[in-house]
């Protein structure tokens, strides 16, 4: 189907309406409200679609289309009798390219390098989340058809599809950026769109320290362990800073290593020069070719990796990933869904079950003791501020129960007046027994590091 007829459909029948010749022309009147504003941007988008040529709409790159695009609205603008200030006509230019070629209402915000996510609950609610904290926006879309049409340029554009028969999908923008809508009748209230932003600018363990997610003596101690062969598994809270803290942590691993990193949207940013990125794949629409994190760790294991890093460990390839670390991919690391440190090796246990291995309850810490060294608590606090509040070893294991013991912990002590959250990072006096492992590694850490008096 050719580029405009694609834009007709979303358009639906109204983009048929005949364009109005200037011998029609009014008298100038001026745009106030919010809703005739939109409506005159309907108007002149309709008519856009019209006057456009086939072949330019087809050929000639979005940039060129868009410069070619201005004198056409400016025309449209004039036989319509409206008068607009410069800022309302500039805003009705680049809202009718955002409707032509992006994401409507919402383009904006794909370009805010302060948003993280964008949550649209149905065609009249549209929040952003700004430094950790939920905000509701101006932006709306005109309807549910106007927002299904969003979503459907979304899907398409990557084969994929969303109707009755299949009412939500993941997908994943240019940018790299998550994208998950779901729609009646699944949906109640109308389709719901969540968009979760890929930045633009790789962050740096010195940005962690700058914004006081962690300190100097915990990022030493983080570093290290990554390159003296640690595995590690990073837990914590949606929203939390789990992949953008394993992305800091992977930025350690030596260049001369070759690494695999499996994942259901790929969002990880590695700068080494020898890295596979491996991405997981849906079911197509019959149902078949689906290929799922286990599918993809157990193939990394034949592809010769000195490092493996998952995403996020969500279900029975975890076995998989456990096993890697227990045969020699040590150095290997990992996200997982969890509201503590203790939590997190419960889940692990749930998650190993799904595997379907009939295996004691013992054999699975057994493997979890052996296979993990370190593990990291993030957690997103209530002003929206991002924390490591617990970095733990996995000392091994007493009786039937996996032992560990914290190395640096968060201290929540209060909130501040305008609701900031007071606390301060501790060394908790122990040190650890895997600084034996660092010295062997050529790393030698200084016992103050860890809160001790050097002797």
């Amino acid at each position: 189907m050719a580029l405009r007829d694609r834009l007709r459909d979303r358009l639906g029948k109204t983009a048929h309406q005949p364009v109005h010749s200037t011998a029609a022309r009014k008298t100038p009147r001026a745009v106030t409200t919010g809703d005739s504003f939109q409506d005159l941007k309907a108007r002149i988008h309709r008519k856009l679609i019209e006057r456009l040529d086939p072949d330019t709409l087809e050929n000639m790159d979005r940039e060129t289309l868009k410069q070619q695009i201005r004198p056409i609205v400016e025309t449209l603008l004039t036989d319509e009798g409206v008068f607009l200030s410069l800022d309302d006509r500039e805003r009705m230019i680049l809202e009718i390219n955002n409707e032509t070629f992006a994401l409507g209402p919402i383009e904006p915000y794909m370009h805010d390098p302060e948003v993280a996510d964008i949550l649209v609950n149905g065609p009249d609610q549209v929040f952003i989340e700004r430094f950790g904290k939920l905000e509701l926006t101006p932006a709306t879309f005109k309807n549910d058809a106007h927002l299904m049409q969003m979503i459907d340029r979304i899907v398409s554009n990557i084969g994929r599809r969303i109707d009755e028969s299949s009412p939500y999908v993941d997908a994943r923008l240019p940018d790299g950026s998550r994208v998950n809508a779901i729609i009646p009748p699944l949906s109640l209230d109308g389709p719901m769109l969540s968009i979760r932003r890929f930045g633009v600018n790789v962050l740096g363990i010195n940005d962690l320290l700058r914004i006081g997610t962690l300190t100097q003596e915990m990022s030493e101690v983080l570093k290290a362990c990554v390159k003296a062969r640690l595995s590690m598994l990073i837990s914590g809270g949606t929203g939390s800073g789990k992949t953008t803290l394993l992305n800091i942590l992977s930025a350690f691993i030596p260049h001369d290593e070759r690494i695999i990193t499996i994942e259901d949207s790929a969002e990880l940013q590695l700068q080494q020069p020898h890295c596979v990125r491996l991405e997981t794949r849906p079911a197509n629409i019959e149902g078949k070719g689906q290929v799922t994190q286990r599918d993809l760790v157990r193939n990394a294991l034949r592809m010769r990796p000195d490092r493996i890093i998952v995403g996020e460990v969500r279900g029975p390839e975890v076995m998989d990933m456990l096993q890697a670390m227990n045969t020699g991919h040590e150095g290997s690391l990992t996200t997982l869904h969890s509201n503590s440190t203790r939590d997190a090796l419960t889940r692990l246990e749930t998650l190993m079950l799904m595997a379907g291995v009939n295996i004691p309850a013992s054999a699975m810490r057994e493997m979890m003791s052996t296979a993990l060294d370190v593990i990291v608590q993030v957690a997103r606090l209530s002003d929206g501020s991002r924390k490591v509040v617990s970095v733990s070893e996995v000392v091994g294991m007493e009786s039937d129960v996996i032992s560990m013991q914290e190395v640096f912990a968060f201290k929540k002590t209060g909130i501040g007046d305008r609701g900031a959250v007071l606390g301060e990072f501790r060394a908790t006096g122990v040190r650890p027994r895997f600084a034996e492992r660092l010295k062997v590694a050529g790393i030698d850490l200084p016992a103050e590091i860890f809160g001790l008096s050097r002797l």
